[in-house]
């Protein structure tokens, strides 16, 4: 009953933090400076009954809260209202575009995965030593490389200089798509690994100079048997709950990488967006954003307690 309540709990707070943002999302919009109808009517000289014909159509002469309540109404059933400049539903134009950005971000989520885990791990088994020491350096180093200047670094190498990858959008069918897209997830890669591998080596030596992993190895059991069911395990919570945050910070970071490479993805159309005041196109990626992180971070919590059950045993006891 109680884990009931709790996953009830977690989900009332992650309708109620979904309800704020979106009431952000979409009154902020009204702090910036700048008139979507002259975008909509640039280069010509519209007269006022233009304007009020325009102004109507997409429901900008209505007041924000009425604006809003129908905003979100439609966002409920999938309706994000209509593009400014392309001229049709929003909905239309992420979903040519979703694909590239999630096949992006996937990748990348699984080269920082595999990179950052096994990179901590063997940091953390021979602490103090050189390959320590050799990682430490190799992450600071890749925490100093901006996502562009590795984009271009990683083109100039693989494309130019070698040929094995190409350097310009996003390939056509499934495994050419993979294909146009390895250098762009490495490049967004990068600078998460450093995060991921630095929180995993911190979290495994604070587990290894734990008393129960000391007991363990005293009684003869293997190197790799502790290291898998008493420190890995025990280590998970706060690297779930750091990728948990990179979720957002990759989806925010793929419009750089997107930019470097060409790709027709929402990072590039968010920029795009905001540049020519497309407030439905700029609401949506963004409310997208927000919805992924705190979905994912609630899927991070729920799962917690049975990853590692002295969390939820924390949890009661405070």
């Amino acid at each position: 009953m109680s884990t009931l309540r709790r996953v009830a709990g977690k989900l009332g707070g992650l309708l109620l933090t979904l309800f704020l943002a979106s009431l952000l999302v979409f009154f902020s919009r009204f702090l910036v400076p700048g008139d979507p109808i002259r975008f909509l009517l640039r280069g010509r000289k519209p007269s006022p009954e233009a304007i009020a014909d325009v102004t109507a159509q997409y429901g900008l002469n209505l007041p924000p809260w009425e604006q809003y309540v129908r905003w979100i109404a439609g966002v409920l059933h999938g309706d994000f209202g209509r593009s400014l400049q392309f001229r049709q539903d929003v909905t239309a134009v992420l979903g040519d575009r979703l694909p590239v950005t999630l096949m992006l971000v996937v990748m990348a989520g699984t080269i920082i995965a595999i990179t950052g885990l096994v990179g901590g791990t063997i940091a953390a088994l021979n602490k103090g030593r050189a390959a320590d020491r050799g990682i430490l350096i190799s992450l600071t180093v890749l925490g100093a490389i901006p996502s562009f200047v590795g984009s271009i670094v990683l083109i100039a190498i693989f494309s130019v200089q070698l040929g094995w990858f190409p350097s310009f959008g996003s390939g056509s069918g499934f495994w050419d798509m993979v294909y146009h897209l390895v250098l762009p997830s490495i490049a967004l890669a990068i600078v998460f690994i450093v995060l991921v591998g630095k929180v995993t080596r911190s979290a495994m030596v604070e587990q290894l100079n734990r008393e129960h992993v000391e007991v363990a190895t005293s009684r003869g059991i293997t190197r790799l048997a502790v290291v898998r069911r008493h420190v890995l395990r025990n280590a998970l919570g706060p690297i779930l709950t750091v990728s948990g945050v990179l979720v957002a910070g990759l989806i925010v970071a793929s419009s750089i990488v997107e930019q470097a490479f060409g790709l027709a993805g929402i990072g590039s159309l968010l920029v795009g967006s905001v540049d020519r005041l497309d407030f439905p196109v700029v609401q949506a990626i963004v409310l997208l954003v927000v919805t992924a992180f705190v979905v994912v971070n609630a899927i991070i919590d729920i799962l917690e307690p049975w990853i590692d059950p002295r969390s939820a045993a924390g949890a009661g006891a405070r």
